[in-house]
């Protein structure tokens, strides 16, 4: 039954949009729009081999509340920075920062939690070393800036996917 459940998101969705888009709730419009809802998950299934497990679902309150604020805060930094330009003393760089993290959802999450933050670029990762590199727009303090990928996202998302 969990199983089930766990399939019924993405073609009640497509349902949905099917019947949104085509502005109609016709008994044939609706059976016709689950078949292709069916169809399209079940070859959409194939194309995702590993499924993410989530285990600690209430952490994701926790992390999104951070990374709102997050980028919120980055915002101001970023719109202070431009508009004081050569004054503002800006000194971009890269930085690197050693991740523990293993789950591939976890640092795809994390990859996007980066680059959603204004004045940071996921610029690279290394699977052998394990180790992420990061452009930073205003990098003023490397410690500040590490402190928070690994504590503010990073463990988060290793209690959520690990």
């Amino acid at each position: 039954m969990k199983r089930l459940a766990g399939l019924l998101p993405i073609p009640l969705f497509l349902l949905f949009m099917w019947l949104v888009l085509n502005m109609t709730l016709s008994a044939g419009n609706i059976v016709f729009g689950l078949l292709l809802a069916a169809a399209l998950a079940a070859a959409a299934s194939t194309l995702r081999p590993l499924r993410a497990c989530v285990r600690h679902p209430a952490a994701i309150v926790k992390l999104v509340v951070h990374v709102v604020a997050d980028i919120l805060r980055s915002n101001a930094a970023v719109a202070r920075l431009i508009w004081l330009g050569k004054r503002s003393g800006a000194t971009p760089g890269f930085l690197e920062i050693p991740l523990d993290i293993r789950d591939p959802h976890g640092l795809a999450a994390l990859a996007c939690i980066v680059t959603y933050t204004p004045g940071t670029v996921w610029a690279s990762f290394s699977d052998e070393t394990r180790t992420l590199t990061l452009h930073v727009l205003d990098l003023k303090d490397e410690a500040q800036w590490t402190h928070t990928i690994k504590h503010r996202y990073e463990r988060p998302l290793m209690e959520i996917f690990e």
